[in-house]
């Protein structure tokens, strides 16, 4: 537990210095897929303000390239006094013992690597925990449980959200049996979105999620509802003489339903791809469902007597 201590005293008082600039991703409310902690990654992009599909990153805690020798050794000479205060039983030969570590790197090629989490990850800090508090590492190797350029396309996967659109129909208040209700979404905004999950000065990592269809739930069964989806990006807003390809054909009306109204789901379907192919796996696309009650009538006619 003391070297937990001194680690978040180096982390607050002494960032290493990777050699370029240095922050912490971080994204709150319901869009959050990742709240790094202890962490030097930054997280940048177009695709961090819009909804999650939840994915999680497959291990939620990791060691980080730290500071070098004499940088690591100035860092806890300079928390002294936090180390006084947080030790137990602390004396100045133990506090010695305690710096001896560090001296011994002094002149030897390397850094300390230090452990970061996933604070929005509820195994986030247990994970955490369990790592050592501080790790020496030789130049051009990773030690167990060190960042991977994997592993940096998993956060910057977990980081991407797509925008959540509204449903838009033609007829928009009230649809009739047998009518064809165009289907499309609007607050799209770009249909490519990124995100860039960066060890400034070691390495860096983009995943993009581009727009590629939409899908139609008509909320019935097949008997009730034909629906059409050739859609394509976004869906087809109402034109005048335009085939009908986008959208819901209701066949019965929807008194029977609750509220009066069918809960239609429309379903944007956005493919992922990562930059430079530098994992061998595929990601599963993202997907966002946004649903509107569509209540359908029948449709009145009058039969007038003439003569």
């Amino acid at each position: 537990m003391i070297g937990k201590v001194i680690v978040a005293g180096l982390l607050l008082f002494a960032p290493p210095d990777l050699g370029g600039s240095t922050g912490t991703g971080y994204q709150d409310g319901r869009t959050a897929g990742v709240r790094l902690e202890n962490s030097q990654i930054v997280i940048t992009g177009t695709g961090l303000t819009g909804k999650s599909d939840g994915y999680r990153i497959k291990r939620p805690c990791w060691y980080e390239p730290g500071n070098n020798a004499a940088d690591m050794l100035s860092s806890q000479q300079g928390v002294r006094d936090h180390w006084f205060r947080y030790t137990k039983n602390p004396t100045e030969e133990k506090y010695q013992e305690f710096l001896k570590q560090f001296q011994d790197k002094i002149g030897k090629e390397g850094r300390w690597w230090a452990p970061a989490y996933n604070g929005a990850d509820p195994d986030g800090q247990s994970c955490w925990s369990e790592l050592e508090p501080f790790v020496w590492v030789p130049p051009g190797t990773t030690p167990p449980a060190g960042i991977t350029i994997a592993e940096l396309v998993e956060i910057a996967r977990a980081a991407l959200t797509v925008p959540e659109p509204k449903i838009e129909l033609n007829p928009d208040a009230k649809s009739y049996v047998n009518l064809p209700t165009w289907v499309w979404l609007s607050g799209i905004g770009e249909t490519t979105r990124s995100v860039t999950a960066t060890l400034p000065g070691v390495m860096s990592a983009t995943v993009t999620a581009t727009l590629e269809d939409i899908r139609i739930d008509a909320g019935t069964t097949a008997d009730r509802a034909e629906v059409k989806e050739e859609c394509g990006p976004g869906g087809k807003p109402y034109a005048k003489g335009a085939a009908f390809t986008c959208g819901v054909r209701y066949l019965r009306a929807s008194i029977d339903q609750p509220r009066d109204a069918y809960v239609l789901t429309v379903t944007s379907v956005w493919p992922i791809e990562v930059e430079g192919d530098v994992v061998p796996f595929a990601y599963d696309p993202v997907e966002v469902g946004v649903t509107r009650d569509v209540p359908v009538g029948e449709v009145q006619s009058t039969v007038r007597k003439t003569g």
